[in-house]
């Protein structure tokens, strides 16, 4: 099996650039033709988005936006650049939320993550993915028949079925939840059973490194990618484990929460991602999740940037003296104020009272002077606390609830 999925993997920087300067403008055409995406979009010219700079000006497209543009234009918002009917799938995603699925060859482009975790002719893939309503199990399923493995559709519970399935045929690879594999691994123990399953292909959920050395003892390489439901796979990891490496068949920008701007590489913040899937041409998604780009390329050889991997979640809204407070709100206050670099609201207890601290990343020396930007911005007056730049931590929050529940 070549090391490589193809020789996108191994482009060179202005290879990419030319092919993003190429790309770009039939993306943004195409998702203009979707009548949903173009009214988010507004006046925009195509042929002048060549560039991530010229991408970072348009606005961000979020799950919420998702949700109330399938109200009113059901089942896709008027998203999708060809009707429901003319899909293979339409899922179902909490919410509910829609997406739509294809059959053409691996629509998700899953089938790249798994040939890096060394899947292909001569494997049989037992996929514990769920294939009711949500589009999990066809995802990797795609990804499977994209790499020239068999497939076996076994969905989610029934431990004892799973097992005598995979003794039976001679499972080699696992797709599922992190955490589902050592089920069936501890079931098979019970039953005396010994299993083939040499791989493991895995997302869904946090693979902990107590539990991938777990595997690795039982003599099985674990590796994870990164995907949703609405954009297919996003990033994954390679032998190489290092950080998780982009699809060839997205654009990453990692922005500041609450906004659409990109922060500098290394720095903590949300995930948006542009599309190239032709049929549901995603225009600067925000997946609500965090992450940053590590520096250099992966070991492995594979040349695209890569993220740390999930790091949490960018919707931070808290309730604090009986207000919603949003990242939002936090960086209107930041754009609002050019001698600050980062402002962060930490949200605590006195007593039996909430309490809010405002803590700035300024120069400035006056707390007073930013009081009133702060009661503008986030209906609340609060403690403010002058931190000298880059004192917050790179952790992608704005807001942070230290109070306790229990």
């Amino acid at each position: 099996m070549s090391r490589y999925y193809d020789d996108l993997e191994t482009r060179s920087a202005d290879a990419r650039a030319a092919a993003l300067a190429r790309d770009l403008p039939a993306v943004i055409a195409r998702a203009m033709a979707a009548p949903g995406l173009a009214a988010h979009l507004g006046a925009v010219d195509p042929v002048a988005i060549t560039s991530r700079e010229a991408l970072a000006k348009l606005p961000v497209l979020r799950k919420s936006d998702l949700h109330a543009a399938q109200k009113k234009a059901a089942p896709f918002g008027g998203l999708t650049v060809k009707p429901a009917t003319a899909f293979a799938h339409i899922f179902q995603s909490p919410g509910p939320i829609y997406e739509p699925g294809d059959l053409s060859h691996d629509w998700w482009r899953t089938g790249r993550f798994l040939h890096a975790a060394g899947v292909g002719p001569g494997d049989i893939v037992q996929n514990c993915f769920a294939y009711h309503l949500t589009p999990a199990g066809m995802i990797f399923e795609s990804g499977a028949r994209a790499v020239g493995a068999a497939v076996l559709p076994a969905g989610t519970g029934q431990t004892e079925l799973q097992v005598r399935a995979a003794v039976d045929i001679g499972t080699t690879v696992y797709a599922g939840t992190p955490d589902y594999l050592k089920v069936i691994l501890d079931k098979a123990e019970e039953m005396g059973e010994r299993l083939a399953i040499t791989r493991a292909a895995v997302g869904g959920g946090a693979l902990f490194p107590s539990l991938r050395k777990e595997y690795a003892e039982r003599g099985i390489a674990c590796l994870q990618c990164y995907a949703t439901a609405d954009l297919g796979n996003i990033a994954y990891e390679s032998p190489a484990m290092e950080g998780m490496i982009l699809d060839e068949g997205v654009i990453v920008e990692i922005v500041r929460p609450g906004t659409g701007d990109p922060v500098p590489e290394g720095e903590v913040g949300e995930v948006v991602v542009t599309t190239l899937n032709p049929d549901y041409p995603l225009v600067r998604f925000a997946t609500g999740d965090l992450s940053a780009i590590l520096p250099g390329q992966s070991p492995c050889g594979r040349t695209n940037a890569r993220i740390r991997g999930w790091m949490g979640r960018a919707d931070q809204t808290t309730k604090i003296k009986g207000m919603f407070v949003r990242p939002e709100q936090v960086a209107a206050f930041v754009a609002a104020h050019p001698e600050v670099k980062r402002a962060r609201v930490v949200a605590t207890r006195e007593g039996e009272m909430d309490a809010m601290t405002v803590r700035i990343e300024t120069e400035a020396s006056d707390p007073a002077r930013f009081a009133p930007g702060i009661v503008a911005a986030l209906k609340l007056k609060g403690a403010i606390e002058l931190v000298a730049p880059g004192s917050l931590p790179n952790d992608g929050k704005v807001i942070e609830d230290l109070r306790k529940y229990d």
